[in-house]
C-alpha cells in the first residue's frame, strides 16, 4: 500500500469558549478536541491507492451566546474555528478548498440547514466535506 500525506493547522478566535473539532478522512478520526484552546498541527499518512475519499471538520459546542449581537441583530464577536495550511503531499490546497469544500450548517439551529463555501473558519456546529480521490497527485493535476 502507498501513502500520501496531510497536514492542517487549527486554532481558535477565542481560547476561552469551549467549541471543539473533529477532523475525519474517511472513517478515520484524526483530531477530536472538546475545546480548542490554542493552535494545534494535525497531520497524518493515508492510502494513496485507487479510491474515493472525503477529508472532514466538524465543529461541535457551539452556543447561541458564543456569539453578541448588537441592538440591530450585526455580529459584534464570534466565536470561531480557524483551519490553515491545508495540504495534500506537502502542496497547499488554498483555493481548491475554497472552490471544492462544501460547509453544511443551520445557523446552530436557528436556521434552515444549508451549504455554503468554506473559507477557513467554522462558525457554526455542522460539517466541512472535501471529497478527493487517490491517487492524490492525479487528483491535483486534475483540479489545480
Amino acid at each position: 500500500m502507498t501513502t500520501a500525506s496531510f497536514c492542517c493547522s487549527v486554532d481558535t478566535t477565542a481560547p476561552d469558549v469551549p467549541l471543539g473539532l473533529e477532523i475525519w478522512i474517511d472513517n478515520q478520526k484524526l483530531f477530536d478536541q472538546a475545546h480548542v484552546q490554542g493552535s494545534h498541527q494535525v497531520s497524518t499518512d493515508f492510502s494513496d491507492d485507487d479510491g474515493e475519499h472525503e477529508l472532514r471538520f466538524v465543529l461541535k459546542n457551539k452556543l447561541s451566546e458564543h456569539t453578541q449581537l448588537d441592538a440591530n441583530n450585526t455580529i459584534v464577536s464570534d466565536a470561531r474555528i480557524t483551519v490553515t495550511g491545508i495540504e495534500f503531499e506537502g502542496i497547499a490546497l488554498n483555493q481548491l478548498v475554497s472552490d471544492l469544500a462544501e460547509y453544511q450548517h443551520d445557523f446552530n439551529g436557528s436556521g434552515e440547514l444549508s451549504t455554503h463555501k468554506f473559507y477557513g473558519e467554522l462558525g457554526c456546529n455542522g460539517t466541512v466535506s472535501l471529497r478527493f480521490t487517490t491517487p492524490i497527485y492525479l487528483w491535483l493535476l486534475e483540479h489545480m
